[in-house]
């Protein structure tokens, strides 16, 4: 908890210092998800073969699902992790009120990201990217600690091994469609 400790208030040391800087932190905590979940469509749906775009409509939604609506609350059912602000004792740029390990934003948008690099490596690189910024701004705006937004990559990252292999082994046994 030491370290954790001293790496959040490295990060949310930043806070309020700058309104700029806040504005940017609050953009990725909050609203960077949006368009992450706009273009995710996007790319997806303009692929010419529907069953690529079933493929990879489900593989974004199942592990989505599997990684922020299951795990991630199973965890937080058990695992009562308060967030830093309840901790610390200070006001944050932004209010969360539920448990914060894991970091159910780093466990839906990490599998979102996964998803997406599978299907679109560029794109990828691009979806990761924002999904590390919305990491650091998630410990920026003191709503998560470190360990948080590393336990939703994990649960992420674990979530969308599962459902790839699962769709991959299903019942017909047909490889993905190949990547471009």
């Amino acid at each position: 908890m030491l370290f954790d400790q001293q790496v959040f208030n490295v990060i949310h040391g930043l806070a309020n210092t700058n309104g700029i800087l806040d504005v940017i932190g609050i953009f990725f905590a909050e609203y960077a998800a949006y368009i992450l979940v706009i273009v995710a469509l996007f790319l997806i749906l303009r692929e010419k073969r529907w069953k690529r775009k079933i493929y990879f409509f489900s593989l974004a939604s199942l592990s989505i699902i599997l990684s922020r609506g299951i795990i991630t609350e199973v965890i937080r059912f058990f695992y009562h992790s308060p967030r830093p602000f309840v901790v610390l004792g200070f006001k944050p740029l932004l209010y969360d009120y539920a448990y914060s390990f894991p970091s159910g934003h780093m466990a839906a948008y990490a599998a979102l990201s996964l998803t997406i690099f599978y299907l679109n490596k560029k794109a990828g690189y691009w979806f990761f990217g924002t999904t590390f910024f919305m990491g650091i701004a998630r410990i920026f705006v003191g709503v998560h600690w470190p360990s948080d937004i590393l336990g939703g990559v994990i649960v992420a990252i674990s979530s969308f091994y599962l459902i790839k292999y699962l769709l991959l082994y299903s019942e017909n046994k047909e490889a993905p469609p190949q990547i471009e």
